[in-house]
């Protein structure tokens, strides 16, 4: 049956994510604590993956209710901070460490995702399962696959790349315990998906591989014309306005629904 499999955010733009038994979708369509704070430039740039590798060195844990962040650096020394309180101080701990000037910024309301007119990312656990296999030879893990393509949303239960028949026309919705989530677009991948999450280490020609695995496995019920190339997994969502505000729970439900 198919069933949510795992919740994890992202609170720190950029940088580790924690896994929750539940959160709530908040009413600009996004998860409560995914992105929520994020690391700018003095250009108002955002500091993340994409920009800089050095992202890996540091593993990072947050607790949602106290706002306490702690950040461990690659020589050991942890760092912990009451973001409620203390987010210069830590702007001022990430600009030692990244050797740039910074704020951290918060946004309780939607949070600093990529594309902020949309929703949560979905993912199932059977295509993390086949992402993982195409890099086995590498060592690629199914956490591993997680960790490098850093979806809210697994879904277990179904088949490979299920998340695809959301998009196109005529697409079906689905469910989560009566919350309704609509397709938007496929994820078109950057650069990060291609590093060791806990090195930084790159896989050669991971771009061609994953390309031609994916063509070579598109599913035939997906529709092709909504995807502009293969260098894409994940589905980008959103909830409808009258969903927003409930609840998610590991173990709910899914149900696909035809619109």
């Amino acid at each position: 049956m198919a069933r949510l499999e795992r919740l994890r955010v992202y609170p720190v733009k950029g940088l580790d994510g924690i896994e929750l038994e539940a959160t709530d979708v908040l009413a600009g369509g996004t998860l409560a604590s995914d992105r929520e704070f994020a690391l700018f430039d003095a250009d108002g740039e955002v500091l993340n993956g994409k920009r800089t590798d050095r992202v890996h060195d540091l593993r990072t844990d947050y607790d949602a209710k106290t706002d306490a962040l702690e950040v461990e650096a690659p020589d050991g020394e942890v760092a912990r901070f009451d973001l409620e309180m203390e987010c210069d101080r830590a702007a001022d701990w990430f600009g030692d460490f990244f050797d740039e000037d910074l704020t951290l910024e918060r946004d309780r309301e939607l949070g600093y995702v990529d594309r902020r007119e949309m929703g949560p990312s979905v993912i199932s656990t059977a295509t993390l399962e086949t992402v993982a296999g195409w890099f086995e030879d590498e060592g690629m893990t199914v956490e591993g696959a997680r960790r490098r393509l850093r979806a809210n949303v697994e879904i277990g239960g179904v088949e490979p790349f299920w998340e695809d028949r959301f998009v196109g026309e005529g697409a079906p919705a689905f469910e989560i315990d009566g919350v309704r989530f609509e397709g938007v677009t496929p994820c078109g991948r950057c650069v990060v998906p291609q590093r060791d999450p806990e090195t930084g280490e790159p896989i050669d020609e991971f771009r061609q591989r994953f390309v031609r695995k994916r063509e070579e496995t598109f599913p035939d019920w997906a529709d092709a014309d909504a995807f502009d190339h293969y260098y894409t997994v994940m589905l980008i969502s959103r909830v409808l306005e009258a969903d927003r505000g409930e609840a998610l729970r590991v173990g709910d439900s899914v149900s696909v629904v035809e619109t």
